[in-house]
């Protein structure tokens, strides 16, 4: 997945962790990779994208099941969230190919978004099968796979009998019971400032999943511009700097991290909009006029906030 992993256990008086707790982790996280990975050309994704047939294709029942909470998520955003959005976000060099750090023409812009297309897409339950209309349509699951990977870590835990854990995966963390004090797990909300780490809020998120959507670690700049790495599928480029980051709190972390990508990719105004038609745990920064940040969230979101010191 291109990022680090890290679990924290509390176990109960007297339980002992399993000793092969960090193999099976290890092999939960490998296999994952080995469906959903469009870094590996020999994935089970990265040979679905390679296929030319618009025939129904055989898929892993995993696999289905995190392209249909994609395609789920570009429903619910209206498309401002795209599984298929994978030609624009390698044409900006933020994918699996090498990184060019500089703005393509609008020519090659307009031939990638011409790729672009979540409806292009079909899925069939029995047996698990995806269906493309374009032949060169490409799924890229990389906001959905490392918050599933978290959710199956957290039902290995569960099922090894720990109570006690909070699994993070780069950004996407699922967290249940208490930490080592006794206390519910807290988690910071960062500053969205590039190569600084500070805390702009801090969150008590219960048993569940959090997850935060950003431009200020995965982007390159040219002539003073910004361009981040989450695209608009829309028009084909970065999302405008109005908006620094989204936190979305959620029951699964594969939700919450697909979520916080498409209200980020939805912008401020619209983003806000969807958080709140749809009753959604989310936490917005904004960028103002003047450099400083703003920030706003949902009702939903509220209960989770630690208060802040006077």
């Amino acid at each position: 997945m291109g990022t680090s992993y890290e679990i924290k256990l509390v176990p109960a008086p007297g339980q002992t962790v399993p000793a092969d707790l960090k193999q099976r982790v290890d092999a939960v996280l490998a296999r994952i990779n080995q469906q959903m990975s469009t870094y590996d050309p020999n994935s089970e994704l990265s040979r679905f994208n390679q296929n030319p047939s618009t025939d129904w294709i055989a898929v892993s029942p995993e696999l289905l099941q995190v392209v249909a909470e994609g395609l789920r998520t570009s429903e619910l955003s209206n498309g401002a969230f795209d599984i298929t959005v994978g030609p624009l976000v390698n044409l900006w060099g933020f994918g699996p190919e090498p990184r060019r750090d500089q703005v393509p023409s609008d020519e090659a812009i307009a031939q990638a978004r011409d790729r672009v297309g979540y409806w292009r897409l079909q899925t069939r339950d029995q047996p698990p099968a995806l269906k493309k209309e374009r032949a060169d349509l490409y799924v890229d699951l990389s906001a959905l796979a490392k918050g599933y990977g978290a959710d199956q870590l957290a039902a290995l835990l569960d099922a090894s009998g720990i109570q006690n854990y909070l699994v993070a995966i780069a950004g996407d963390i699922r967290a249940r019971g208490r930490n080592g004090r006794g206390q519910p797990w807290t988690i910071a909300i960062e500053k969205p400032v590039p190569g600084q780490r500070a805390v702009e809020r801090l969150i008590r998120v219960g048993d569940h999943s959090v997850s935060t959507a950003g431009d200020y670690r995965n982007f390159f700049e040219q002539n003073g511009q910004r361009y981040a790495h989450i695209i608009n599928p829309h028009t084909g480029r970065p999302i405008p700097q109005t908006l620094a980051s989204v936190t979305v709190v959620s029951d699964q972390s594969m939700v919450a991290d697909a979520i916080d990508t498409a209200l980020f990719a939805a912008g401020p105004e619209l983003g806000f909009q969807l958080a709140s038609e749809h009753h959604l745990a989310a936490f917005f920064i904004l960028i103002g006029r003047d450099g400083s940040f703003q920030e706003r969230y949902t009702p939903e979101f509220e209960p989770y906030l630690v208060a802040q010191q006077p």
